[in-house]
Parts: structure tokens; sequence; C-alpha cells
């Protein structure tokens, strides 16, 4: 078997339709594995493959890009970023909204995990700077709280 382009994409197809997050095959000497990250197939690697595979494509981080005010809150593990306690309730946060250390300002989902998030200082939320559903690195700001 071997694994061209348009197979690759037939597979990322699979994958997306399926709402899979990982596709792996193997033939003999040859094996291909397909992973959805950040919410698209980003990476296709082919273990021993007579052709080249092409260059995954990787969303890099969100940056902060100007100088923000207050305390970053950054997610302590990777996963999706949820605003509310369910798709039809209230945002526990919303910007110029005043929390108190310890407050729970959102939620990281990571392995079907529910993770509240706290809000470490006390102060007023100035910017979210994620949106709802939204997958989340370890380390990047979720939020600014002034």
């Amino acid at each position: 078997m071997k694994f061209d382009i348009e197979y690759v994409e037939k597979l990322a197809k699979v994958l997306a339709d399926n709402s899979l997050t990982e596709i792996s095959l193997e033939d003999g000497e040859q094996a291909i594995t397909l992973r959805k990250e950040v919410m698209e197939v980003a990476a296709a690697s082919v273990v021993t493959a007579p052709q080249p595979a092409a260059a995954p494509a990787v969303p890099a981080p969100a940056e902060a890009k100007e100088v923000k005010k207050g305390k970053p809150l950054t997610s302590p593990m990777v996963g999706t970023f949820y605003s509310a306690p369910s798709p039809d309730a209230e945002p526990f946060v919303k910007v110029g909204q005043t929390v108190k250390e310890g407050d729970v300002v959102c939620i990281v989902e990571a392995m079907k995990l529910m993770n509240e998030i706290e809000a470490e200082v006390s102060g007023k939320i100035t910017e979210i700077c994620v949106s709802d559903g939204q997958p989340v690195e370890f380390g990047q700001v979720l939020m600014y709280i002034e």
C-alpha cells in the first residue's frame, strides 16, 4: 500500500467527519498517523514511506501582542476553554466584572474532566482572551485581572 496525498486527504476527511482525534494505520513497513489538533487536522506523519509527507500545519499558541493591564490568568493545562458551566448558562465572568481570589472564572476541559479555574487574585476582569469552546495550551493567557 502506498500512502499518497489523495489517500491521506480521504483519511483526514474521515477524521473530521467522525469527530475523531487520531487515526493510525499500518501496512507492513509503512505506517501513518493523523491527529486532530486545534480543531483542524494538523499533523500527518509517515513513519516509513517512499514519498515525503507534507509539512504539518501547526498553529502557534495565541500570544499577547501588546502590554496588557493586570495580572494574566493562564491555563494550567492543555484542554478546551468554557466560559460557562453549561451551553445555556450565563458565563462565570464578563469583562468589567469584579472577582475575588478563589472565585471560579472558567472551566478547562481536559480528557473529559471539567477543571474549574479560579481567580488567583482579586480584581476586575479587564480582558478575556479566549473564545468559548476554543482549545487552549498550557500557559496560554485566558484573561487578565486588574
